[in-house]
């Protein structure tokens, strides 16, 4: 199976014609996968946590949006298989917690890609913001590609909600900092250049800008590991209200 990196971007960004029709051609293009493993930029816990392995209500991890968005559902199988195998591969101690069902950046996305809701998945919490950390469970992960697996890191390739203004479209213009990184970023990424976006914090134009903090960018640093360093395409590129949703494919 190919490794995923994708921007999920707030709830309403499920409401984005274009957006929810490029994630549906994407997953239309993938092998099926068995399953779903995904890490997202809205769970970090140490120890590295396993989520729900039943299927449990969502996580409604965000707040101040309307009714609507806290009534949406996803009721996809758990996965206890892939929980046990994630375990046994990772050189960590590993955690459980039964009744954390997904949250919007596994949700989100799972919803355009298989609408169905009939791909087990299983989400993992980041135990760090360490990239380099993180690279590595990403690479101990990677042997779940051979059994059909799919590995999906969650987040949004620049995100400062500071600088974000709600007030106006989505569609503006990006700041010169969103788009210097995306470029930056795109051109790494296409090149493999893991060394440069482990890095990013020296190497990257505008990058503590683009992250104040990281969270958003951590789950690239799985998919980085998890493909073991291979070079990616683009499937998904543009800004909304000025952050870069690139999303990528390593094959």
């Amino acid at each position: 199976m190919p490794v995923l990196y994708l921007g999920h971007g707030a709830p309403p960004l499920a409401d984005d014609e274009r957006w929810t029709g490029e994630l549906a051609s994407w997953s239309a293009a993938l092998p099926r996968p068995t399953s779903v493993l995904v890490v997202s930029a809205h769970w970090e816990n140490d120890p590295l946590t396993l989520g729900a392995t039943t299927t449990v209500p969502l996580t409604y991890d965000f707040r101040g949006f309307p009714r609507r968005y806290y009534e949406v559902t996803y009721p996809a199988p758990g996965a206890p298989e892939l929980a046990r195998a994630v375990t046994g591969l990772l050189d960590r101690p590993v955690a459980h917690d039964e009744a954390r069902g997904l949250d919007h950046g596994a949700y989100v996305p799972l919803r355009e890609m298989f609408p169905e809701a009939d791909v087990p998945v299983l989400q993992v919490s980041l135990p760090s913001l360490d990239p380099r950390e993180l690279f590595e469970v990403g690479g101990r992960l990677a042997p779940l590609r051979e059994q059909g697996v799919l590995i999906v890191g969650s987040g949004f390739l620049t995100h400062n909600l500071s600088c974000v203004d709600m007030s106006v479209g989505p569609d503006y213009r990006p700041p010169s900092w969103s788009a210097e990184f995306d470029d930056w970023a795109g051109r790494a990424l296409a090149a493999g250049d893991v060394d440069a976006l482990l890095d990013f914090r020296r190497k990257a134009p505008a990058a503590l800008l683009a992250h104040p903090r990281t969270e958003h960018l951590a789950p690239l640093f799985v998919s980085l590991g998890a493909s073991g360093a291979s070079e990616a395409t683009t499937a998904v590129e543009g800004f909304w209200y000025g952050l870069s949703k690139r999303s990528v494919q390593f094959s």
